[in-house]
């Protein structure tokens, strides 16, 4: 259960939320120019953008679960159980496994428009990293300047929506999710006029009462509103700080507490961290959820024509500032 957005203020931003009831050692991840990126059933890119990231990375291998090229593309891949529907090898086509579809686009896309090229060919096939690695069901956001798209490998095919409020979370579809907002049109910011009844004085008792039918619980559809109605009613300056922290909150307003989410074995789902990208500087900043305080890495400042990727373990312990 995840959440992903992407923002504009004077800059551009991209992240997410990863819920899951466990680590799996992922860190921020850089991986250079020269890495030869290794796909099953592809050839190698031996030269290619370089990508900036959050990754579990297995025998040297970056399995991305977001990340930002240099060029400012961006994608995230969010759990789609019951959905998600890969393919056998199919000729003619573009045969990628879902483990190797961020680094893929990533390493040779520097826009939307490259990327809609790409997926006009892809077969997203089911063949797993490993078996001690099986494939997840995942569906995808990808989002430059202009704009976003989800992808969808589902048993009627690759389906590529444009996604006009650049938001993704989880099931169902996303055309689904989409339209589930013309529920919540009535929802606004502004405190709501009395159309109850004019013969009735009805009293505005608190502050916010213009959002009020906004679903608060954690499951996806849920979540897909509050995201969407959050993020395109937060305005930022232009000041770096305010616009990374504004961020941030837009994704705190459909964070997991660990405890609300119970799920097999008596584990609680919760968000083991939040991200943000600064896509246009290539500054991906997090938080994980035991330690509050941004931490960021800035993929300019690492040798980009490297061939080894470079990793950053995520700091988890609270790092408190005390003012006395």
């Amino acid at each position: 259960m995840c959440t992903a957005v992407a923002y504009a203020a004077k800059d551009h931003y991209f992240g997410r939320n990863l819920d899951l009831e466990i680590s799996y050692r992922e860190t921020v991840t850089v991986t250079p120019r020269n890495y030869p990126l290794q796909f099953r059933k592809a050839p190698c890119l031996d030269s290619h953008y370089a990508i900036i990231g959050m990754a579990t990375v297995m025998g040297g291998y970056p399995l991305y679960y977001d990340a930002t090229n240099e060029k400012g593309l961006s994608m995230a891949g969010l759990n789609f159980p019951g959905n998600a529907d890969y393919k056998p090898e199919a000729p003619d086509q573009d045969n990628i496994t879902p483990f190797e579809f961020i680094p893929w686009i990533l390493g040779q896309c520097a826009d939307l428009k490259e990327a809609r090229r790409l997926l006009a060919n892809l077969n997203l096939v089911q063949i797993p990293f490993s078996p001690e690695f099986p494939l997840t069901p995942l569906h995808w956001i990808l989002s430059d300047r202009e704009g976003s798209l989800t992808v969808e490998s589902v048993k009627d095919g690759l389906k590529v929506h444009e996604n006009p409020v650049g938001v993704l979370t989880n099931n169902p579809s996303f055309d689904m999710q989409l339209f589930t907002l013309n529920n919540y049109r009535n929802l606004s910011p502004d405190q709501p006029q009395n159309r109850f009844s004019d013969t009735l004085d009805l009293s505005l008792y608190s502050r916010g009462m213009g959002a009020m039918g906004m679903p608060g619980d954690a499951s996806s559809s849920s979540r897909f509103v509050r995201a969407v109605f959050t993020k395109l009613n937060s305005p930022s300056s232009d000041d770096e700080a305010e616009s990374v922290g504004q961020f941030f909150h837009i994704l705190g307003a459909v964070e997991m507490p660990k405890g609300c989410v119970r799920v097999e074995n008596g584990k609680f789902e919760y968000t083991l961290y939040s991200s943000c990208c600064n896509v246009d500087r290539g500054i991906y900043y997090y938080i994980t959820y035991g330690n509050r305080r941004i931490t960021a890495v800035d993929m300019h400042r690492e040798n980009l024509e490297g061939s080894e990727v470079i990793c950053y373990e995520l700091r988890k312990e609270q790092d408190i500032c005390f003012s006395n």
